[in-house]
């Protein structure tokens, strides 16, 4: 059960947010095997200059298309399966226009006691979700 922030810069249009929301929730069910309502997005837009990407030494410049996304999850998944999800979310966004530099993925891993879904319990501790295996 990935949490995800996507920020992004204000100007996209609601259809254009929503979408960009959707295509890298897609990517993750896709490349993850979560189920498809296991979904939980922070969506916060930004006005003009309170994102700064830089170029971190790799040769290129982001636009203010820049989406910068930060997905928390429980740890376990293997190198290879973080690639693929890295890939799929870029493959996903190119499809709804977002151009290639413009993806910005800061992933963070956790244990299943980091979490609770309401009533003041860590369900996963408790037994009252089942623990999430990593794919």
């Amino acid at each position: 059960m990935p949490l995800v922030r996507i920020d992004l810069n204000t100007g996209r249009t609601p259809e254009a947010v929503r979408a960009i929301a959707d295509a890298i929730h897609t990517a993750i069910v896709q490349v993850y095997g979560i189920p498809e309502r296991d979904r939980f997005q922070v969506i916060t837009e930004h006005p003009a200059q309170q994102i700064i990407a830089q170029d971190a030494g790799l040769g290129f410049e982001r636009t203010d298309g820049v989406v910068m996304i930060q997905v928390f999850t429980q740890r376990g998944r293997s190198d290879e399966a973080k690639q693929a999800l890295y890939a799929a979310v870029h493959d996903a966004l190119a499809a709804v226009g977002v151009a290639s530099e413009d993806v910005f993925i800061g992933y963070v891993e956790n244990g299943p006691q980091d979490w609770s879904f309401g009533f003041g319990r860590a369900q996963y501790v408790t037994g009252e979700l089942a623990t999430p295996s990593a794919s």
